[in-house]
């Protein structure tokens, strides 16, 4: 028996959720380890900044591309087993990084990386509505948010990873090479290269038996149609602004928070902080979103509504850019790392605020909103050209303030467009 938001008892939603934030777990494992990977690639493959932005251009760009293929695969396989094949997608591309890596051929790692991404953006078309759905619309941020503490627990955890096993002694390194004939340099880079074949593979192999094992869990079918539907339903997606306004704000969203936590490292070294250190700052962007998410998890619907918590959170991340910008140093940093805290509930309310009320469109609703994703690649390569030629401090607060501006706009007035309740 298929099931509904409407029969499903909040004891058989325990299961479900659990599950679902494994698949969010694993999601933040994969996705924040993008920030160090870009110090990794940057030695590796011996490119500057800008190319080796192109790390999250590959990633995030994906989704952009496979959010409406992978609305169609649902509609024939079903969310359960979209998850298994968006999982099993995400190995091979863990593969072909982790080999590509090895042989330093820049253009294939990225391919790998591309691949992660599209089984993503099949796992994220999929877990984001399903959840949403799981349970009254009204609530829905709340449990995104527990979604959102495992996504940030793993994304706390990926770095410190990607720098025990692969970036150890990144800066001695640095200066080993920079002081190396040719023949000595391209060992050193060749075996520094090589660190990330293993954790690489291993992740190929957890993530094929965690798909294996989602084809085979007791995760029930949730019916959009029924689930999510408004009271009048209206032909065509055009019929529903809020959505159409949800997926820029999303994709400003994604922006900001890979800006705050990706492009974090290359921001302190903007000031000359240490490369041992900068490995790590994307940690500290995670655990102010882990905090946010508990924030949100106590306040939203009990104290707050998702829209008020969204607006109120936009706002902090004016206040917070325009801090990193009056301020300098570790400071600054600071500051770009507690927007993780302001960041941490856009995603939670957006999401569900943005599909709202639209039954059987909420799946190629939902790969609209996906396709927002592509933010993370536009929005830190826009920085990493803009500070080639302006000051970097005054590229970032110029990209963040109208983001949060926007978003503070959709949390205001944007998501009641078109809606009559």
């Amino acid at each position: 028996m298929v099931a509904t938001a409407a029969n499903t008892s909040v004891p058989s939603r325990h299961a479900p959720m659990l599950i679902i934030g494994l698949l969010f777990f694993i999601f933040g494992f994969v996705t924040w380890m993008n920030g160090p990977l870009i110090q990794f690639v940057e030695l590796a493959f011996e490119l500057d900044t800008v190319n080796a932005f192109l790390v999250l251009m590959a990633f995030y760009l994906s989704y952009f591309f496979l959010a409406l293929p992978a609305a169609a695969i649902l509609r024939r396989t079903g969310m359960k087993r979209g998850m298994a094949f968006g999982l099993f997608v995400m190995a091979l591309g863990a593969l072909a990084f982790g080999q590509f890596a090895v042989q330093r051929w820049y253009p294939g790692a990225l391919g790998g990386l591309f691949v992660i991404g599209a089984g993503l953006a099949l796992l994220q078309t999929a877990a984001n509505p399903y959840i949403s759905i799981l349970g009254p619309i009204e609530s829905a941020a709340q449990r995104i948010a527990f979604m959102g503490i495992c996504n940030k627990v793993a994304g706390i955890l990926a770095p410190f990873a990607l720098g025990v096993f692969v970036l150890h002694g990144l800066g001695d390194l640095k200066a080993e090479v920079q002081a190396a004939d040719p023949a000595t340099r391209s060992a050193l880079l060749d075996a520094f290269a090589a660190r990330v074949h293993l954790p690489y593979l291993g992740m190929a192999i957890v993530l094929a038996v965690l798909g294996a094992w989602i084809v085979r869990s007791p995760l029930p079918e949730v019916r959009a149609a029924e689930a999510n539907a408004a009271a009048a339903q209206r032909d065509g997606l055009r019929a529903y602004p809020h959505l159409w306004l949800g997926v820029l704000c999303l994709f400003l969203y994604v922006g900001v928070e890979v800006m705050a936590g990706d492009a974090i490292g290359t921001y302190g070294r903007g000031f000359g902080l240490p490369p041992d250190e900068t490995k790590f700052f994307t940690s500290f962007t995670l655990s102010a979103m882990l905090a946010g998410y508990v924030a949100g998890l106590v306040a939203i619907p009990r104290f707050v509504s998702q829209s008020r918590y969204l607006a109120g959170s936009a706002a902090l991340g004016v206040l917070l850019a325009l801090g990193a910008y009056f301020t300098r140093g570790y400071v600054s940093v600071g500051m770009v790392a507690a927007l993780g805290f302001a960041n941490a509930m856009l995603w939670p309310a957006i999401f569900p605020l943005a599909i709202k009320g639209l039954g059987r469109l909420t799946e190629i609703g939902s790969a609209l909103l996906i396709m927002g994703i592509a933010g993370g690649a536009l929005v830190p390569q826009t920085f990493a050209i803009l500070r080639e030629h302006v000051d970097f401090q005054f590229a970032f607060a110029a990209i963040m303030v109208p983001c949060y501006l926007y978003i503070l706009y959709y949390a205001v007035l944007g998501h009641r467009a078109g809606r009559s309740d």
